[in-house]
Parts: structure tokens; sequence; C-alpha cells
């Protein structure tokens, strides 16, 4: 049972520290893009922004766990 435990804390711990991880990167990659994002996406309905940003997210959430999997 103490495996178990140990197992769940990991995988809480690492998904974690992957969302913290995803959530610097999009911050950073807002103070890249000129303007601010949310309000680009959200009442501009600036569509290439949210593609672009939706790209980001993917692509650094592959790197994220490609890093935690090993």
């Amino acid at each position: 049972m103490e495996s178990l435990s140990r197992y769940i804390m990991s995988a809480l711990v690492f998904s974690g520290l992957g969302i913290v991880i995803l959530i610097v990167a999009m911050v950073i990659f807002d103070r890249l893009t000129p303007g601010h994002m949310w309000k680009e996406i959200v009442e501009e309905k600036n569509l290439p922004l949210a593609l672009t940003a939706s790209a980001t997210i993917l692509a650094v959430a592959i790197i994220i766990a490609s890093a935690i999997r090993g």
C-alpha cells in the first residue's frame, strides 16, 4: 500500500510542476508578443493569435511530458 501512495504523490508532484512550468511558459509567451494576449484573443477575436497560443501550449506540454517521462 505504501508504494501506491508513493506513486500517487509522485504523480501529483509532477503534475503540479508541469502545470506551473506551462503557466510560466505562457506568461513568457504573452510578454514576447505585442499587446495583451488575453484581450486580443477574447475581445478582438484574434484567431491567428489563438492558434499560435494553442500550438505553443501543446508544444510546451509535449516537452514537459517527455521530460517527466524520461
